[in-house]
């Protein structure tokens, strides 16, 4: 019976797993989810702990703070053309981060090892 509720369990992670995939997705056309997903990832962390999930949380993560780092220089030298450059770059690897890692989770597989 206890592997029944850890397979219940595992699958309620990996949902919520996608979901937070969706909203940093979802925040290319909205901008705001993407908060949403970060305060999920940080909520959720201690849940995943220990299983491949874990893995992709940590991704998530990085993704958005990177993504933010690079977006505020961006951002800062806009005017400079540069900035173009950063944020064009920013966007195609936000995006690119999104694809694999959601991918990857729907395999089943962790996102690199540990």
């Amino acid at each position: 019976m206890p592997t029944l509720v850890e397979t219940e369990k595992d699958k309620s992670n990996k949902t919520v797993t996608t979901v937070i995939y969706a909203l940093y997705a979802a925040s290319l056309l909205l901008g705001i989810t993407s908060i949403v997903a970060i305060v999920m990832n940080y909520v959720k962390k201690d849940d995943v702990a220990g299983t491949y999930l874990e893995s992709h949380f940590r991704w998530q993560i990085r993704t958005f703070w990177f993504s933010l780092l690079w977006g505020i220089v961006g951002f800062v030298t806009f005017f400079i053309v540069v900035g173009w450059f950063v944020l064009i770059a920013d966007l195609v690897w936000f995006i690119y981060r999104i694809v694999k890692g959601w991918l990857r989770l729907n395999e089943g597989k962790p996102m690199y090892s540990v």
